[in-house]
């Protein structure tokens, strides 16, 4: 009887030490601290001396757009980031309704190239990216614009609307697709 004990007291402490390992590994980006902010779609992230107001100027999103994309006008980071969101799923023609994801706003590109360097030990060639294993935008604040943003939601949405994901360069394609119909309306 003792010995049943013990061996599951062992299982429970091993699955235990598993499940907070996997936890632990989540966060294990290198971020650090972090102000956060929840909207319909994202968690978003942002390091603590950048300011919500001034990045939700950033992203410039007029209130046509959100009424276009058939909600109302919320002047936040939150509400310009799913405007954003909704804006991206239109272009792609592909609507997703439960959509939960993670924006990461870093406080420089050198962030930015640190976190993918600790994720996946090489260097970083852009100013943001997309991590399909976390369903997590990283961006650096230097670059957070609509169409960089659009840019990394796209891969996002792709990610998440096929059952089986399309090749890395036809993903890149829709997403740059993406940015450049950003560009466009804005012009």
């Amino acid at each position: 009887m003792l010995k049943h004990f013990y061996r599951f007291f062992l299982a429970f402490f091993l699955i235990l030490v598993l499940f907070y390992g996997y936890c632990f590994a989540e966060n294990n980006d290198g971020f650090g601290s972090a102000s956060k902010i929840e909207s319909q779609y994202f968690a978003i992230f942002y390091s603590p001396q950048l300011d919500p107001e001034e990045l939700a100027r950033e992203l410039d999103i007029h209130p046509l757009d959100k009424i276009i994309s058939g909600g109302s006008y919320s002047s936040d980071l939150g509400g310009m980031v799913d405007t954003l969101f909704s804006q991206v799923c239109d272009i792609l023609d592909m609507r997703l309704y439960s959509f939960r994801g993670n924006i990461k706003i870093c406080r420089d590109d050198a962030q930015v190239s640190e976190i993918y360097r600790n994720l996946f030990d090489k260097p970083l060639n852009n100013h943001s990216f997309y991590v399909y294993d976390t369903n997590t935008v990283y961006i650096s604040n230097d670059h957070f614009k609509k169409e960089i943003l659009g840019h990394e939601i796209g891969h996002a949405v792709i990610s998440h609307y096929f059952v089986v994901l399309p090749s890395v360069k036809i993903q890149e394609v829709l997403a740059v697709f993406v940015e450049y119909q950003l560009r466009k309306l804005y012009k």
